[in-house]
């Protein structure tokens, strides 16, 4: 078990020192903790190899009292960087990678953005990776100029093949957000592509992409395992990002909606519907819960629903839009435990829970993801 020298102040692995084993349990209990009044829970699904799963890496920069330029991640619930040399948790390209990048931009001393005054160039880093071992480089920077642009990218990919495009992303406003809304394609196509269930994915700089890529199949799979499908269902992938889990699912039903808000998401979810010629999925760029509501009011028959909220869980609307619909099955995956426990309050008065499944998607962290399986009463 590796001890990472930056722990002490960074925050971000809440179990460092524990062994995995330990760290397993400790989930374990927490996940049946919260559950206790509703369901027995099944084992929890580990890891084989728990360091460097990563395949993001989100880097800030910013001036030191002596006006130096350091980089690293923000402390937990601040706005203070602890400068750090690389992440025991990421891809170790990807720690390669930064640790280029930082010198070519130390080299050209490229100025850092302020947000209190807009001024500066350079306020983040993100690099991303894939299994098929392509990285992207993105510079995110406070306005479109970046003095010594062209050498810079040279620089990058000189010392850097195994990078495949680099994007520089403008965001100059007062905003906790990293990425703003312009992106422009420095070197390269502008995206990366991943294999994930057997299918091709493209992932672009504003793509949410699950970023342990072995557990996420486990995930998956397991979702799917569960909902027992018959191959003549109509399944809604709800909060669907960029579509990965319906169109793993596709294959196995009749046809899928998936439903998601964030417009690149869907732009690069029709894509990996074209990449991976599945014709039986559709995708809508609406809020789930206003787009549930419409359709229950359609009374359009679905016999299933997967669905991936955010941390901060479903809400009312959509619940009670599903509710009136009335599928055979849910299966909830959820990121948070605790708003997961919330919903089930709600939904298990129409629906009996089969199952409960944790899987550790980020091992040396609190965070645990949760399948829930539903049967209609």
């Amino acid at each position: 078990m590796n001890i990472c020298p930056f722990n002490e102040f960074c925050g971000g692995c809440q179990y460092q020192g524990i062994e995995y084993t330990e760290q397993l349990e400790l989930k374990q209990k927490y996940v049946e903790n919260l559950f206790r009044n509703f369901h027995s829970v099944e084992k929890i699904i580990g890891m084989d190899e728990p360091e460097n799963y990563r395949n993001r890496m989100q880097i800030s920069f910013a001036y030191d009292d002596h006006h130096n330029t350091i980089s690293g991640y923000y402390i937990s619930d601040s706005h203070m960087i602890v400068p750090i040399n690389g992440c025991m948790l990421c891809d170790e390209g990807i720690n390669r990678i930064y640790s280029s990048v930082k010198r070519i931009l130390l080299k050209y001393k490229i100025s850092i953005f302020d947000e209190r005054s807009l001024k500066g160039c350079l306020r983040h880093l993100l690099i991303r990776s894939t299994n098929l071992e392509e990285y992207m480089v993105v510079l995110v920077t406070g306005s479109a100029n970046l003095n010594n642009k062209e050498q810079i990218i040279k620089d990058i990919i000189r010392f850097n093949p195994e990078v495949k495009t680099v994007i520089q992303n403008i965001n100059n406003k007062r905003t906790s957000a990293v990425l703003g809304s312009r992106n422009m394609i420095l070197y390269g196509k502008g995206y990366i592509t991943d294999e994930l269930c057997g299918l091709r994915f493209k992932i672009s700089a504003n793509s949410f992409y699950q970023v342990n890529k072995k557990q996420t199949e486990r995930l998956y799979n397991t979702a799917i395992d569960l909902s027992d499908f018959k191959g003549n269902e109509s399944l809604i992938d709800a909060y669907c990002g960029t579509g990965t889990i319906g169109l793993a699912a596709s294959r196995y039903v009749k046809n899928v909606i998936g439903i998601e808000s964030n417009e690149y998401a869907v732009k690069d979810a029709i894509n990996n519907s074209i990449i991976n010629k599945i014709k039986n999925i559709e995708f809508i760029c609406d809020d789930a819960g206003r787009y549930m509501d419409r359709l229950s009011k359609s009374k359009k028959h679905i016999d299933a629903v997967i669905m991936d909220p955010p941390r901060s869980g479903s809400s009312i609307r959509f619940m009670s839009s599903m509710v009136k619909m009335n599928p055979d099955k849910i299966i909830y995956i959820s990121c948070n435990p605790e708003t997961l426990r919330n919903d089930l309050k709600y939904l298990n008065k129409y629906y009996r829970i089969l199952k409960i499944q944790p899987v550790d998607m980020f091992p040396y962290t609190q965070h645990v993801e949760t399948v829930v399986s539903m049967k209609k009463k």
